[in-house]
């Protein structure tokens, strides 16, 4: 039934709908239910939030240590026994999907982030919630368009308006969630782009207003406005929370590289599980996303350091809230890190947005020690800004999302001045950001250089070309020429039974002794071959292809897969493929 409307539909659009009207109405759709996906997600949460809070045993401490184990416990079973799939991690899994998927994401995609992180941020897990969002945004837009027949080109567009769609709803702010798109997803600045994202964006959030009301993810009013005198608190205040982004990022990769040298899944589950138990036991504050402990740091407030601890007593103690102010900037990423580590589904924007809070209360409290008089609310918001700006490598998005929370533009030269001196700082330290290091180590990230994200679209295994005459290192030179005679290339693999490559025999270089019939049974193949001075290995990127066949000169260049021969790949064959895609990436 679903097949045949989606025919009727397909035949009707043909005659009566160009592409683009086609793309436009299409993204409002996307924006509604990305919007809905918003919804459902936000309220998952908080009902299971509700469920912790009313079976919690006590105020003080064990609901912080079981519940975090319990919640991603369901989240491994879901994925293992109910899924079935893996679930990977929003962002980065969009990101992979446009760089080496075409765009396309499996249909799970569709509700299994959805269940998996409300299990996981549910019961405490302190990891966000926008990247499932996006990453369920992003399999909606990909589908549909999947289901639609459209183009490459346009599946990524709708993949990217679900992105913005996701974001917009988030935080109530479209046209920071326009530049996400753009900044982050890596969408062409085009007005072909801009307008299906500013449509989608605006759906989002009316569709985020409708069932949440107009109230802000994390309220802000202005109570102070910057002072010039100041830009040097600013420029200072970005460099430390550059540093400090330059510790996450660390942190954040050296852990899960740990985590991702254990094969087996329960064992990760019950090492990171007991450990984000034990770690959230002492700092109840990471216990969650922690949007509320965030709020409490734009107003200024930070009595969320003593509540349910065990050392709650010391509160006043202005060198202990020094202390920790620092343990839990410290410490978020770390609980962060075990979640994902443990099986956990979430987001790092999250985590990024409160250790920027965070970062800008410890900042104001230091220097309130040594007298300088520093508005705490607008330095937390601020540290959001550089947080976001140096983690993800988003200092547009980072200004505009922290701008359009606050109502208005009052602080946009110091919120400037805290995410460029930031990212800055971040981008020497750590080139690539959270969500681009692992896929950019596999020469898997797609940029807004078209050449090479359009190198990076095309499959290697698909350009080999497997119909040369293989010849063994121990045939004579008239089983050679008898190979010649039948042959249709001019490049001939010399390969071990076993596959393994040895070496090539070129037509020009045995053309001159070819005739010499004395010479058949008394030289042997292995006589007259020679190894070639570049192979391309499987692992190579596409675009590390084109470049050797452009510093080799070589119009066929071997392929091989752990020393054995596969075929060859022809310069042609790259480059005519390459026109190709060039073709379907281009918007018009």
């Amino acid at each position: 039934m679903f097949k045949l409307a989606l025919s009727r539909f397909t035949v009707w659009r043909n005659r009566n709908i160009t592409d683009k009207q086609l793309v436009l109405v299409l993204s409002g759709v996307v924006g509604l239910l990305v919007g809905m996906a918003a919804v459902i997600i936000k309220n998952l949460v908080h009902l299971l939030q509700v469920f912790v809070e009313n079976y919690a045993s006590n105020k003080h401490g064990t609901q912080y240590i079981f519940f975090p184990i319990i919640g991603l416990t369901l989240t491994v079973l879901f994925i293992k026994y109910i899924n079935r799939n893996p679930v990977r991690h929003g962002i980065p899994g969009v990101l992979f999907a446009i760089s080496r998927n075409k765009g396309r994401m499996n249909t799970h995609n569709l509700y299994s982030s959805i269940v998996s992180s409300a299990l996981t941020v549910g019961f405490g897990g302190s990891v966000g919630l926008e990247g499932p969002t996006v990453a369920t945004g992003a399999a909606i837009g990909s589908n549909i368009g999947r289901w639609l027949g459209l183009k490459q080109h346009q599946v990524t567009l709708l993949l990217g308006c679900a992105c913005s769609g996701a974001m917009a709803a988030i935080f109530k702010a479209p046209i920071a969630a326009v530049v996400f798109a753009l900044e982050v997803i890596m969408l062409d600045l085009t007005m072909s782009a801009i307008v299906p994202l500013l449509i989608a964006s605006a759906s989002a959030v009316l569709t985020s207003y409708l069932f949440m009301g107009q109230n802000f993810l994390y309220s802000f009013t202005i109570s102070s406005s910057y002072r010039l005198d100041y830009v040097g608190w600013y420029v200072l205040f970005g460099v430390f929370t550059g540093l400090a982004a330059v510790y996450f990022s660390k942190m954040y990769n050296g852990i899960s590289s740990l985590f991702d040298r254990m094969e087996n899944s329960f064992y990760r589950l019950l090492i990171g599980g007991l450990l984000l138990g034990i770690v959230i036991f002492i700092i109840p504050s990471l216990f969650g996303e922690g949007y509320e402990v965030i709020n409490s740091s734009l107003r200024g407030q930070y009595g969320y350091l003593y509540e349910n601890t065990f050392y709650e007593g010391l509160r006043g103690n202005m060198w202990v809230t020094l202390v920790l102010f620092l343990v839990v900037l410290l410490f978020k990423v770390i609980a962060t890190s075990l979640t994902f580590g443990s099986g956990g589904i979430g987001g790092i924007f999250a985590p990024s947005l409160f250790s920027g809070a965070i970062a800008g209360l410890f900042y104001v409290q230091l220097f309130h020690t040594a007298g300088v008089e520093l508005n705490a609310s607008n330095f937390a918001l601020m540290g959001m800004a550089g947080m976001i700006a140096a983690v993800i490598h988003a200092p547009l998005t980072a200004i505009f999302l922290i701008a359009e929370l606050t109502g208005g533009y009052q602080l946009f030269l110091p919120l400037m001045i805290v995410a460029t001196s930031s990212y800055a700082v971040a981008r020497f330290f750590v080139p690539k950001s959270v969500y681009t290091i692992q896929l950019a180590k596999r020469g898997e990230l797609r940029t807004h250089h078209k050449d090479k994200a359009v190198l990076m679209m095309l499959s290697l295994r698909d350009l080999i070309e497997t119909d040369f005459s293989v010849l063994r290192p121990s045939d004579t030179f008239g089983d050679l020429v008898e190979t010649i005679r039948f042959a249709h290339r001019n490049i001939f693999p010399v390969v071990e039974e076993d596959g393994t490559f040895r070496g090539i025999i070129k037509f020009d270089d045995i053309r001159h002794i070819l005739f010499d019939s004395e010479i058949y049974d008394n030289i042997f193949v292995r006589d007259v071959m020679f190894m070639p001075s570049y192979v391309i290995f499987t692992h190579d990127p596409v675009e590390e292809v084109a470049r050797k066949f452009q510093v080799s000169d070589r119009y066929n260049i071997a392929v091989l897969e752990h020393g054995k021969y596969l075929g060859f790949i022809s310069r042609a064959k790259l480059f005519s493929s390459y026109r190709s895609q060039l073709q379907d990436f281009s918007e018009e």
